[in-house]
């Protein structure tokens, strides 16, 4: 659990993902799209990647991945962040969690 909650700490917006999960990636494009820059570990592609797994099971990700943390909160996985995006609070999470600094809705 404390290797999950050093990587969430390390930047803004931390996703982990699997590089085969298409739901990963949409999840990652969304966030993408508002200008933020997350940080991405490809549980798949990484020496402790299992064990980050097990870590995020723990933490009640069903399933796995994506894993979203925003300003070192853990949000959830795709679910969750749609249901914020739908609830429109997603883009004032990453602007508080200084991941973006201002967002133009007329875009």
């Amino acid at each position: 659990m404390d290797v999950v909650t050093g990587l969430a700490a390390e930047k803004p917006v931390v996703i982990f993902s699997k590089s085969s999960c298409c739901m990963s990636h949409s999840i990652n494009s969304l966030i993408c799209s508002f200008g933020a820059n997350p940080t991405v570990y490809e549980l798949d592609q990484i020496p402790n990647g299992r064990q980050i797994e097990r870590a995020l099971l723990q933490l009640g990700c069903q399933p796995s991945v994506p894993a979203v943390f925003i300003g070192q909160e853990f949000i959830g996985g795709a679910n969750e962040v749609m249901s914020l995006q739908v609830r429109n609070e997603l883009v004032p999470l990453l602007i508080r969690s200084k991941a973006i600094w201002i967002w133009n809705k007329s875009k």
